[in-house]
């Protein structure tokens, strides 16, 4: 609270005197009532601290019993009301519902931790005042809200049948677990070269919400649209083949399109340089990087892995003319948790983690938001093909249940890991190397759509395949 002592009228006794503003609520206050605005304030913050304290109580019940949760009551009551018919139903959504607990449980403790640190260092420091506590009050009231009502997660009746049918309903995207093990090539396909219906060792891929497909062909140093159900492609950067002029690429890696004004975002690997194309306009965004891979999250923040200095910066959209923030890496090359050997692809979640496909530790390991170091989520056993091994992992995505897929490109196949497991399982390719449309060939690039079909750059095979989801 700081103070500014002049001649004026007291807010409480309206007093001409010497007094002194709140920097909370700006109003003014004589000595006697600046000291009861701050007892009024202190007694709100140990109410806040109440209610945080048994909102921690409440929580840590719940969260030992998840059977405890408001969507559990209300499959428990419908399975009751609607007796034995509907008891296998009620048992497949109280599985749903289990199985989302853990993430459920971990977004809430994370904020809920976040708001303990807060409230610890207001009491450590004794400095706050009414937006500060206006604050903490919403934020508690908004993952109290969270835990009795979840917004991601809920209850959809189908009355249309002789029975209240019931299902769970998630923002998230469905739950996907299989997909056909045909691919189908929807970009390429027609041998190495550098007509518009070929590529040449692709390497990046980006699917915008039309399922247009946006192509990093390294080896025709440009990048290629390939438009839904389309039998070419179009040259979208790097029309003026390979070389160093702003018009011009050398050997790109990645392409990210920010939807927001649909520009395109590109690793300019050979060039060291992150550059962006608009409307055929150019402008270098980073300049001497060893760009490999690129990953945008949810607040626009630009993520660039370095091949050389083995790390991953982060930038604010629109603000390059710094360094960036080292948010994994940074600590030289080398196998320790806190260090790589030649990143590559990576992936951002909601939550700001990243994770990265450390290719010459034939890992992925995942940094946690602001984490001093990384956590091997993904093979870190050697090299090998057994399915608790990598070969130079490549493109890596995270879907909303937090399973990670692994471009597996020297086992020539995709793995999926779930965290915390002691091995992956194939998802696609089992059949080892080749070009049929049931394997692959060094892929690299990994991508899903809305639907939640997997798209695999296929490099060695020069094509892009889609393998359709098993609903």
């Amino acid at each position: 609270m700081a103070l500014a002592n002049n001649k004026a009228q007291c807010f409480t006794c309206h007093r001409e005197n010497n007094t002194y503003t709140c920097e909370g609520c700006s109003k003014r206050f004589c000595i006697i009532h600046l000291t009861e605005h701050q007892q009024i304030l202190n007694d709100e913050l140990n109410h806040i601290t109440n209610e945080y304290n048994e909102f921690r109580h409440i929580f840590n019940e719940q969260k030992q019993n998840p059977y405890n949760l408001s969507l559990i009551k209300q499959i428990n009551e419908w399975e009751r009301n609607s007796i034995e018919i509907i008891l296998q139903k009620a048992q497949e959504c109280r599985k749903i519902v289990i199985e989302y607990s853990p993430t459920f449980f971990n977004d809430i403790e994370k904020k809920f931790n976040d708001l303990s640190e807060q409230i610890k260092q207001i009491h450590q420091e004794n400095d706050f005042n009414e937006r500060n506590l206006n604050y903490l009050r919403n934020q508690l009231l908004e993952i109290t809200q969270e835990l009795n009502n979840p917004s991601k997660i809920s209850i959809k009746e189908d009355s249309q049948s002789f029975i209240n049918d019931i299902s769970i309903i998630s923002s998230k995207k469905p739950k996907f677990n299989k997909w056909k093990q045909n691919a189908v090539i929807v970009a390429g396909g027609n041998g190495k070269g550098q007509q518009l219906n070929q590529l040449n060792e692709p390497e990046g891929i980006f699917i915008d919400e039309n399922k247009n497909i946006f192509i990093a062909v390294c080896f025709n140093h440009r990048i290629v649209e390939w438009k839904y159900n389309a039998i070419e492609g179009q040259i979208i950067a790097g029309r003026n083949g390979m070389g160093n002029r702003v018009d011009q690429l050398n050997l790109p890696t990645d392409v990210i399109v920010d939807e927001q004004n649909y520009s395109i975002i590109i690793a300019d690997f050979n060039n060291r340089r992150v550059i962006q194309w608009l409307n055929q306009n150019q402008q270098i965004l980073i300049n001497n990087i060893g760009c490999y891979g690129l990953a945008m999250d949810k607040h626009g923040f630009l993520y660039v892995s370095d091949w050389k200095k083995s790390e991953v910066r982060r930038w604010k959209m629109g603000e390059y003319n710094n360094e960036g923030i080292v948010v994994a890496g940074g600590n030289g090359k080398g196998n320790q948790l806190n260090q790589f050997n030649s990143p590559t692809f990576m992936f951002v979640d909601e939550d700001q983690s990243v994770y990265v496909s450390d290719r010459d530790n034939d890992r992925v390991v995942k940094w946690v938001k602001d984490a001093k170091e990384g956590r091997i989520v993904a093979g870190g056993n050697r090299q090998g093909k057994n399915l608790n091994q990598l070969y130079y992992p490549q493109g890596v995505i995270v879907d909303d249940l937090s399973r990670i897929y692994v471009a597996d490109w020297g086992n020539h196949r995709i793995i999926r890991w779930c965290e915390g497991k002691a091995e992956g399982e194939i998802v696609v390719g089992e059949n080892g190397q080749g070009n049929q449309s049931n394997q692959l060939y060094y892929p690299r690039g990994l991508s899903f759509d809305d639907e939640g079909n997997l798209y695999v750059v296929d490099s060695g095979n020069h094509r892009i395949e889609k393998f359709e989801v098993i609903l």
